[in-house]
């Protein structure tokens, strides 16, 4: 009763009893001071062990760093680096700042300030729950699992999803589908600080928080605002994670399947037939019923048109031009290769953004696909990434039918090197020049036999193009004799023909 071992009532009942204190009248006590100067002569005025905390020099550091929110671990740590003398335990910090803030007494901050009841339609709090592994039917293997939860602050009532990650299009599909069930939109949706929905957190109340663009696209469409909660703050969206709580502790703590399928179906279930059908240990009613009768008709009306999934992601500029984006590759101007863009996707194209300003738009490609617009390659190389002989046989025919030839003749002359590089260089080098003087060099490369760039430039660079090919020398019966661009004889000086063997 007294809540003291029986030894030391044996104690004080000893020091008393002798002298008939504990005898008489309730209302003639002897007073606090009398009673206790008894006591201390009786069993002496020994101190106990340990009266000065071991730690007690360092009070008035401990008192500053306490006065500037630090907490036990944070001082134990500054003493332990900044003080060479200091040899206290982390439990001796402990109690004296325990002690510190009992006698500072309470401070504004430890009060818990009641929040207001919430109107009807005006606050929704959303969060995800880990729930363990189970059998995603999509991609047939064993995989993390999350409940995610939307709870109406006013009514209670409960909307609830497995799924089996937390990226944003997901997060933005699950607000979708809530709404849809409830029939409205909340006024104000609270979420955590998860990524899908704040980029950048308040830390303290002149911070500034920065949305997803995603999730601030998917409020603008259905007119609600966002109001994250601080980090560290879970208490600030109470309702939803006690409403995460029950729902762990009551249908997953009970169930059964591994399947998410089933799992799926046999949580809707639960949340319609018991979650929103219970009497609320708050307020006193089935959630159900205060949502059909207050708050189901003050939620904002749902807009005409269902919203597009849509998701931005950071992604760095390859040396090839590309961007990554979910395994598809898509071209941006060469001149942004290093830097970061902004991707807007939706499930059919793609918007590329740099510096507010878009850059390219893309239809969306299956993975390990390639959109390239050629206008973000540099012109002078652009051409080159096409590999395909019949791609630049059909380039050569629009120059004219002899530079055609020349280019099935040059990708053929040799039977094991492929002659992709010299056609390149040379229908390049072509386009450049008068379609006329053009075809006239390839016609006159194929009389002579040359499969050179550096051969049909020099034709070119000469004008040899514009003289008349000799007539080609034959004997009944055979092929053309071998066609040379000089008399045979320059190759060897003035040796007699007689001496060339």
């Amino acid at each position: 009763m007294l809540g003291l071992s029986p030894n030391t009532e044996r104690d004080y009942r000893s020091a008393l009893e002798p002298l008939g204190l504990l005898d008489g009248p309730t209302d003639e006590l002897p007073t606090l001071e009398s009673l206790r100067a008894i006591v201390v002569a009786a069993r002496g005025s020994s101190p106990l062990p340990q009266q000065v905390s071991s730690v007690e020099r360092w009070a008035e550091v401990a008192a500053t760093m306490v006065e500037r929110g630090a907490g036990a671990k944070a001082i134990f740590d500054y003493l332990r680096v900044h003080e060479p003398e200091f040899a206290g335990s982390e439990w001796a910090i402990k109690r004296l700042v325990k002690r510190l803030k009992k006698a500072s007494g309470v401070q504004v901050d430890d009060v818990a300030i009641p929040v207001a009841e919430t109107m009807a339609g005006d606050i929704a709090q959303v969060d995800f729950g880990f729930v363990g592994k189970l059998f995603d039917p999509q991609e047939k293997r064993m995989r993390k699992a999350y409940v995610f939860v939307m709870v109406l602050a006013h009514s209670r009532r409960m909307v609830t999803r497995l799924v089996f990650d937390q990226k944003a299009s997901t997060w933005l599909l699950l607000h979708i589908e809530a709404f849809l069930e409830l029939g409205g939109v909340p006024s104000v949706i609270v979420p955590d600080n998860l990524k899908a929905a704040v980029i950048r957190a308040a830390f303290r109340s002149d911070d500034e928080r920065q949305l997803n663009k995603s999730y601030r696209e998917l409020a603008r469409h259905y007119g609600f605002k966002v109001d994250p909660t601080p980090p560290f703050s879970p208490e600030k969206k109470g309702k939803v994670e006690s409403g995460v709580k029950y729902v762990k502790n009551n249908f997953f703590r009970t169930c059964t399947d591994e399947d998410g399928s089933a799992v799926r179906t046999n949580l809707q279930k639960w949340t319609e037939e018991i979650a929103n059908q219970r009497e609320h240990g708050t307020i006193r009613r089935r959630p159900i019923d205060v949502f059909n009768e207050e708050e189901a008709a003050a939620l904002n009306p749902l807009p005409a048109k269902r919203f597009e999934i849509v998701t931005w992601s950071r992604a760095r500029v390859h040396r090839d031009s590309h961007v990554n984006v979910a395994h598809g590759l898509y071209s941006v101007p060469w001149t942004l290769i290093g830097q970061d863009v902004e991707v807007r996707s939706t499930p059919s194209s793609l918007a590329i953004f740099h510096q507010d300003a878009r850059v390219a738009t893309h239809d969306r490609v299956r993975p390990g696909k390639r959109s390239t617009n050629e206008e973000h390659l540099p012109p002078e190389r652009r051409n080159h990434r096409q590999r395909n002989r019949g791609y630049w046989e059909d380039r050569a025919r629009i120059i004219g039918e002899a530079a055609g030839a020349w280019v099935a003749e040059a990708f053929d002359h040799d039977d094991v090197l492929y002659q992709l590089r010299l056609v390149q260089n040379v229908v390049l080098h072509l386009e450049g020049h008068p379609k006329e003087r053009a075809n006239n060099a390839c016609r006159r490369a194929s009389y002579f036999g040359c499969y050179t760039y550096g051969g049909v430039k020099e034709i070119l660079r000469k004008a040899l193009d514009m003289e008349p090919l000799p007539a080609a020398e034959t004997t009944a019966g055979q092929l053309p004799q071998p066609r040379y661009a000089r008399n045979i004889a320059e190759l060897y000086g003035q040796l007699p023909l007689e001496n060339l063997q």
